[in-house]
């Protein structure tokens, strides 16, 4: 039952927690069978209350299987705290007694109380699956949410901004409401600067160890045994990536760790004891880890060890450290040539801090400049290298890196590691370098041992004795076996007992030993030892061995081996599943990023209906970015009904999301690592590709993709209905080119709308057409000053109303309408304006028989050179004269007349 506690306040305490839980149904009362029923145990917690748990160490915990799911590792968690100045710690209130089980599991978790036998209706503490499932809900409750993790029951939110950490703080409290989880606020802490979390203190610079923590290391006194050695080392490694020679400090403890090794408390093993706390009090602090900053990484040799630091690089040129590494040399290494222990150096950098290098740029620093050569040639692994060094060099080709010189005192950081564990005493070459458990080693190589041991004649005679089944069929094989069998056990050896023998004890069928149930699963490991297929396995089961079963036992374990299962070939292709054809341009559009080229990533939008591509370029691939794009081109083709993208982060995001919802956008996703569920936009993106490739060189990167995109929209495609191009299913047209002007001109024969425009025009306004020739003398408008017009004189015409004309020193485009005759210096011809005037009405000029227009030009040369002679001269006109006919215009009736002067 619950331990009572002497106190009577405590247990007066564990009462009412009691009672609370029954009275919350987190307890409930129950009769079952007492082989059941656990011990139930009370634990004080941290704010004074007591918890109430239940010892399920033996029975519930050894027959259950671990529910496999990860928990998040601390180096993933403070990735994600990465950049945050505001930070927010919300606890959950009690864990996984929020979490419900099934009715079948309820009788599992009976525990006995001082009130009787009570049940769980919730998930215990003491569960060995609790951890593990609380974890599970946890994240698929927070998946999607930005600037936040969970560890169990500790979720930190953090934000950049007071904004963004409120955003992420409303979104993650809206999903633990939906999904009924309730939180302890007297255990929260809300937008605070800095965190503690994890041993950790952290804040906007980085994170250093908690000092709490730290205070305990300090308060140990030196350990009296291995068990006592082992807890202290425990506590140091979870802050040794603070301190850089961490691994140096350690060695004379590690040593003690040494099987067969007498545990014996030496003056160098107390002065590492004391500076180990001592470097443990200093104010340590490690940067965050953050992708968008320069990454450097160091590591340098000595003769005794190796040691390796990852840093940032800021732009104002300061360096801050990220992590440590360091270990001494095996023996073996300590072999190796000066080049080969600089290039190990190297190598165990990049694989210790690969996490945080692969798949980004970064710069490598090495203080032995051969390896340049060797690790950084552009020509390729030298032919001459040795082959430890090729082999290294083609490990380095996975990553993006450049590898550069710097001096040993320009990287002492890494050399410092290596060459202070030359200050420590030689250790036998054979001692344990990191502090290990011991036991579990032991027992794994054990395990390991015993599992690959073959199985024997001896053993199956032994086992055979003991299985009831098997003696029993001896029986029957020694004296008679029965007419006939209803144990359907016995069965199929009772349809092959003619097969069946004895040999020394064993079983046989034909010549296969009958293996007895306990040794099936070792046999079957010692058959799949070399993992064959299905075929083959039973192929050589055949050959050795029998037991019921032993083919559907031989097909289980090919499939659920691991290895067997990813080195296999790839499954029959399901049928293919097309799109469905949309029936109009911008019904739905295909979506991806391409790049980067020569630094530039570029948008690629495709119209499904008529292939349309719409390409700009970024230089970030962000979603707020992504969504600023899409507005230009949604702008020029509106709103498509269906977006089909990858899994991009900029295209998972909830601002992205955000952003279709709001405009009735429906965003279909492509299965991860599927790019041909997105083949419209894939293929297109490597169209694209090529044909930057096969441009490169013939003008700017925008000169290159305006050539592209005319080219593709323009020309046919025969996956388009009648093999049309882009442009005609989207536009409805052809886009010109100069391919065009191979073409002839057709002349339009067609009515000329626009003519019929300009006569109801000029009808309307009484407009007429006025001319102006080479050298006609004008007044031309002018729009500066308060002169309104100014002299000038007609250069050229350039079009059907645009003259080109010379004032004072400058030449000037106006308009007929901004133009005036100059008289006084020209003569405008007089008869324009009753030119202009039947012509508008389709009537036939009364012309003089008598005079030519060419006479009246002729005469007004000759005025205007009298004029310019100042010769005074009458000028009077020859031509016959008549009485004039006047024009009568009814604009109502939409008529005219003439009528003389008396009339």
């Amino acid at each position: 039952m619950i331990d009572c506690p002497k106190d009577e306040a405590l247990q007066q305490r564990r009462k009412e927690q009691f009672q609370e839980n029954t009275n919350r149904r987190v307890l409930v009362e129950w009769v079952i069978s007492k082989k059941e029923v656990k011990r139930g145990v009370s634990l004080s917690k941290s704010n004074g209350s007591l918890r109430i748990c239940a010892d399920f160490s033996t029975g519930l915990n050894d027959a259950l299987d671990l529910h496999q799911y990860p928990l998040p590792l601390p180096e993933d968690i403070f990735a994600t705290l990465n950049g945050g100045r505001y930070f927010t710690h919300i606890d959950l209130a009690d864990a996984c007694l929020q979490i419900k089980v099934d009715d079948q599991s309820k009788r599992l978790l009976t525990i006995n109380t001082h009130r009787g036998l009570y049940q769980y209706n919730r998930l215990p503490f003491g569960v060995k699956s609790a951890p593990a499932i609380f974890q599970q809900i946890m994240d698929t409750t927070l998946a999607g949410l930005q600037g936040v993790v969970a560890y169990l029951d500790d979720v930190i939110v953090v934000g950049r901004s007071v904004e963004e950490h409120q955003h992420n703080l409303n979104a993650v409290f809206k999903r633990i409401a939906d999904s009924g989880l309730h939180v302890r606020l007297d255990k929260c802490n809300f937008a605070t600067t800095q965190i503690t979390y994890l041993g950790y203190i952290i804040d906007k610079d980085g994170r250093r160890p908690d000092p709490s923590k730290i205070e305990a290391i300090q308060r140990m006194p030196a350990p009296k045994d291995v068990a006592q050695l082992r807890s202290f080392l425990g506590l140091l490694s979870y802050y040794g990536k603070f301190v850089k020679e961490m691994h140096v400090l350690r060695a004379p403890l590690d040593a003690l760790l040494k099987k067969n090794t007498k545990f014996e408390w030496t003056k160098t093993c107390d002065d590492s004891f004391n500076k180990a706390k001592q470097m443990l009090a200093s104010d340590l602090l490690l940067a965050h880890f953050d992708p968008r900053q320069e990454i450097v990484v160091a590591a340098d040799a000595s003769n005794y060890g190796i040691g390796a630091v990852i840093l940032h690089r800021y732009p104002n040129g300061s360096e801050k450290a990220i992590a440590h590494a360091s270990r001494s040399l095996l023996p073996a290494e300590k072999n190796y040539s000066q080049i080969e222990k600089e290039g190990l150096a190297l190598i165990y950098a990049i694989q210790k801090f690969h996490k945080m290098l692969h798949g980004r740029k970064f710069t490598l620093l090495t203080d032995h400049k051969p390896l340049l050569a060797i690790f950084g040639s552009k020509k390729g692994i030298p032919v001459y290298t040795a082959n430890r060094l090729q082999r290294w060099a083609t490990i380095l080709l996975g990553y993006d890196f450049s590898i550069q010189y710097r001096s040993t005192t320009s990287i002492g950081q890494a050399d410092a590691l290596s060459r202070l564990i030359a200050s420590q005493p030689t250790i036998d070459e054979d001692r344990v370098i990191a502090a290990i458990s011991v036991d579990a080693d032991i027992q794994h190589v054990f395990i390991n041992t015993v599992r690959a041991l073959p199985v024997t004649a001896d053993e199956i005679k032994e086992a055979t004795t003991n299985d009831r089944l098997l003696q029993l069929i001896k029986t029957y094989i020694k004296e008679k076996w029965p007419k006939s069998i209803n144990n359907p056990e016995i069965q199929c050896f009772y349809n092959r007992r003619d097969s069946l023998s004895m040999l020394n004890g064993c079983l046989l069928l034909a010549e296969r030993v009958v293996i007895p149930k306990n040794l099936q699963q070792r046999v079957l490991r010692q058959l799949h030892h070399g993992h064959p297929g299905i075929v083959r396995m039973k192929a050589l089961a055949r050959s050795y061995a029998y037991w019921p079963g032993i083919d559907k036992d031989v097909e289980d374990a090919v499939r659920r081996c691991t290895r067997c299962s990813s080195a296999a070939k790839s499954p029959v292709k399901t049928t293919l599943a097309t799109w469905p054809i949309p029936k109009e341009p911008w019904t739905r559009v295909h979506i991806d990023y391409a790049g980067p080229f020569e630094g530039t990533n570029f948008l690629v939008v495709v119209d499904a209906y008529s292939k349309w591509p719409e390409i700009l370029t970024t230089n970030r691939t962000t979603s707020t970015t992504t969504i600023h794009l899409l507005r230009q081109i949604f702008a020029r083709f509106g709103m498509p009904e269906t977006l089909v993208s990858d899994n991009g982060t900029q295209f998972t995001s909830a601002e992205f999301k955000n952003f279709c919802l709001e405009n009735g956008i429906q965003h279909i996703f492509s299965p991860p690592y599927h790019p041909q569920s997105n083949g419209q936009a894939e293929r297109f993106v490597d169209t694209f590709k090529r044909s930057l490739l096969k441009l490169k060189g013939e003008g700017t990167l925008s000169e290159i993709l305006q050539t592209f995109l005319l080219t593709y929209r323009t020309t046919p495609n025969p996956g388009l209905e009648g093999s049309k191009s882009p442009a005609e299913l989207c536009l409805g047209r052809k886009l010109r080119t100069s391919l065009s002007l191979l073409k002839p001109t057709v002349p339009d024969k067609s009515l000329d709308i626009n003519t019929t425009m300009e006569r109801q025009f000029n009808r309307k306004h009484g407009a007429r057409r006025r001319t102006f020739k080479v050298g006609d003398p004008v007044l031309v408008k002018t729009y500066q000053g308060q002169q309104r017009w100014a002299n000038g004189q007609v250069l050229r015409r350039l079009g059907l109303v645009l003259y080109e004309v010379l004032v004072g020193k400058e030449k000037w485009i106006r308009h007929t309408n901004q133009l005036r005759i100059r008289f006084g210096e020209g003569d405008h011809n007089a008869t324009d304006d009753m030119d202009t005037l039947f012509e508008m009405f389709d009537l036939k000029r009364l012309q003089s028989p008598i005079h030519s227009s060419t006479s009246l030009t002729d005469k007004a040369k000759e005025s205007t050179t009298l004029t310019t002679q100042n010769v005074p001269q009458l000028r009077r006109s020859t031509r016959t004269r008549r009485a004039p006919r006047r024009l009568v215009i009814d604009p109502v009736q939409k008529s005219y007349r003439t009528r003389g002067t008396n009339s």
